[in-house]
């Protein structure tokens, strides 16, 4: 039997456009407390583009935190208030990679560091794609100004993973429901 954690207390910590920050005390399993930092988050969604020839749109971004130009999958966060999260998805993929998919597919879900945070990210698989027409295209500011745009065949993705060149969680994720998906000849989407 699970023993029921209850929040005896919380102070706020910090309100952002993005995220929260909040310190919860909590009853652990032996009866004491202890004090929780959570981050609350809004959540997002990725896209895992897949074309017809079995390739994979991946973004290189800047990520500040990192310091670095990092390999990722278009995604953004669900800042639209009651947008759905396939349109979200939708956006998202035009406005990183200027695609649109005839199909997109809830692939997986998860949450990225459950043990401070409450982000909860969808997966979404992307496919029969087309480009969005030139006079329609998203302008590309701040982080995404200079992003890189790339197709790559899915099983070279894997092996990126593998060589730690790809180390994104939600674009790991993806990536390999993904490649394990396509095993199944697309039996496990939902």
């Amino acid at each position: 039997m699970a023993f029921a954690h209850e929040t005896v207390s919380r102070t706020d910590r910090y309100q952002g456009a993005i995220f929260s920050v909040h310190t919860d005390e909590v009853t652990m399993s032996d009866g004491s407390t202890a004090d929780r930092d959570v981050v609350e988050n809004r959540g997002a969604v990725v896209v895992v583009a897949l074309d017809e020839q079995d390739r994979v749109v991946l973004i290189k971004q800047y990520r500040h935190p990192l310091r670095a130009h990092i390999w990722e999958l278009p995604a953004g966060l669900r800042d639209v208030e009651d947008e759905p999260e396939a349109i979200t998805a939708a956006r998202e993929l035009a406005e990183e990679t200027d695609l649109t998919a005839a199909r997109i597919d809830p692939l997986i879900d998860l949450h990225t560091s459950p043990g401070f945070s409450n982000e909860w990210v969808r997966v979404f698989l992307a496919r029969d794609l087309s480009a969005v027409p030139q006079a329609e295209r998203h302008p590309r500011e701040a982080e995404e100004a200079d992003i890189e745009i790339h197709r790559v065949p899915l099983d070279e993705a894997i092996a990126m993973i593998f060589r730690g060149d790809i180390t994104n969680a939600a674009a790991v994720a993806g990536l390999l429901a993904t490649a394990r998906a396509r095993e199944t000849n697309w039996t496990l989407l939902p």
